[in-house]
């Protein structure tokens, strides 16, 4: 309870970063992130704060997006700054695969978290398996998101038609939630890191929520796709759940235009690691920043100016 009242008092502060600062005249940025309650917007803003207090003449604001696919094509088409992204997206952006039409010029500043993926079981739906999710009514994410991508992907890999062997229903994380509770799906998919506020909120008030082990399709997700998947342990003691649960996840980046002017991108990369501790205060997957880690964004290419900063660190 401890740790989810300070990932609220966060989230607020985080949330009031959201306006920006600076004065007028000065450089202006747009981080693309998620819906309210996923850790994309908590972070961002809270990323946001540290640019505008940070970096002279420049203010930030976090924007609320579908995730992964839009905030790639927004920062491609400079409409934003810099995204959060899942990497298995990332990869298809750079590709011009999937959602994409052509190679997107895109660079990496540094991988920040990894994104776990959670099959949420509503109350009293009795799933307990992938198999299970057959002739239900499933969130599998907003339009454009990367939850979608990688839903789609999961269901075909159990055998299941996302078209026709599930009802689906295309929901961000603030509906999907409020849907479970409504009883209008029996389960959904969510990409995210751990806690995610509104499955904190869910399983809170719906006592009989479960998250489903998903690693059964990993093998076949890594044949097709590569190692951008991987395995991981959810904590069920986040979620206030009665075990631990078993999941793929895939990694999470920051990435930028890549005609973004290296001097800013060095900035902008520097701010994860010389102010950790403001990041952590806002939500704690920030505890896994590293430098080292960070460099881990393949297949994507580092921007030069976040290659010159780790350069420099050594």
């Amino acid at each position: 309870m401890k740790r989810v009242l300070s990932l609220a008092l966060a989230g607020m502060l985080a949330l009031s970063a959201c306006g920006g600062g600076g004065g007028a005249g000065g450089t202006r940025l747009s981080i693309a992130t998620g819906g309210t309650t996923g850790v994309y917007y908590v972070y961002g803003g809270g990323y946001a704060k540290l640019i505008t207090d940070n970096i002279d003449n420049t203010a930030a604001t976090a924007s609320v997006t579908s995730g992964s696919v839009e905030n790639l094509k927004l920062v491609a088409s400079g409409d934003a700054d810099i995204a959060f992204t899942l990497g298995d997206t990332a990869s298809d952006a750079i590709q011009g695969k999937e959602s994409f039409q052509g190679k997107q010029p895109l660079q990496a500043l540094a991988w920040v978290y990894d994104n776990y993926t959670h099959l949420v079981a509503a109350e009293g739906s009795g799933i307990t398996k992938m198999s299970d999710l057959k002739g239900k009514r499933v969130g599998i994410g907003a339009p454009n998101s990367g939850t979608q991508v990688i839903a789609n992907r999961m269901l075909t890999a159990a055998g299941l038609n996302p078209k026709t062997d599930i009802t689906p229903q295309q929901l961000g994380i603030n509906e999907s939630v409020q849907a479970a509770k409504d009883g209008t799906v029996d389960a959904f998919f969510w990409s995210g890191g751990v806690p995610t506020a509104g499955i904190t909120d869910l399983t809170s008030t719906k006592k009989g929520t479960r998250l489903v082990d998903t690693t059964p399709v990993l093998e076949k997700l890594r044949a097709q796709y590569g190692d951008i998947y991987r395995e991981a342990t959810v904590d069920g003691s986040a979620y206030g759940l009665p075990e631990d649960v078993q999941t793929v996840i895939v990694p999470n980046f920051v990435v930028v235009n890549s005609s973004m002017e290296p001097e800013l991108a060095k900035q902008l990369t520097a701010l994860f690691f010389d102010h950790k501790a403001d990041l952590v205060r806002v939500h704690p997957e920030a505890k896994n920043l590293d430098v080292k880690k960070a460099q881990e964004i393949a297949p994507m290419q580092l921007h030069p100016g976040a290659k010159q900063y780790y350069d420099e660190k050594g």
